[in-house]
């Protein structure tokens, strides 16, 4: 086989990878975007991430934010439905030294149950945070801090925000309920 036909192929394969791996999130309803470093510190900070905390990461994608709050001590989950940002994730996990904190689910947000959740951290377009929204409000404990990156909880009013980094930080009134702006709650 020629060559430059190998390098050929190499590259469509490639490019092929690529807007797979960036795109195809759009079909499940959140397209692929990374959370950057400074806004996931920010985040795990709003939500004063600790030891006794279990973190669901929903839209987990390479793990930005599962990963840093496993290095505050939390109990982790990420939960990811596209296949190759879910591989990525475990094999993160594999080789991480929070692996034993950090829990890898291919599976869809909006059927994950979030009782168990005392932080919920999310990075999602308006649609997804619309359709979120309900079972926010009927599954989440009271207290349970939730935290969004970019795009706010329709209808809620943050407890906290910041408008450099557009995060957005709630406090759960438990369910049924919506969010609460009770600062006695919220991060400093």
């Amino acid at each position: 086989m020629d060559i430059v036909l190998v390098l050929y192929l190499l590259g469509l394969a490639a490019v092929l990878f690529a807007a797979y791996f960036f795109f195809a999130s759009f079909v499940i309803g959140a397209g692929y975007q990374p959370t950057p470093p400074a806004v996931a510190q920010r985040m795990v900070e709003f939500a004063q991430v600790g030891p006794a905390d279990h973190v669901v990461d929903l839209g987990a994608g390479t793990g930005a934010l599962v990963f840093l709050s496993a290095r505050q001590g939390a109990r982790v989950t990420g939960v990811e439905a596209e296949p190759l940002r879910f591989l990525l994730l475990r094999f993160r996990r594999a080789t991480s030294p929070d692996r034993d904190r950090v829990e890898i689910l291919r599976e869809n947000m909006f059927d994950f149950p979030l009782q168990d959740a005392t932080v919920v951290l999310m990075f999602l377009w308006p649609g997804a945070m619309t359709k979120l929204k309900p079972k926010l409000e009927q599954e989440l404990v009271p207290g349970a801090r939730v935290v969004s990156y970019w795009h706010p909880v329709p209808g809620w009013t943050p407890a906290k925000e910041d408008p450099k980094h557009r995060v957005y930080y709630y406090v759960s009134k438990g369910a049924g309920g919506t969010a609460t702006g009770d600062v006695s709650q919220s991060a400093s």
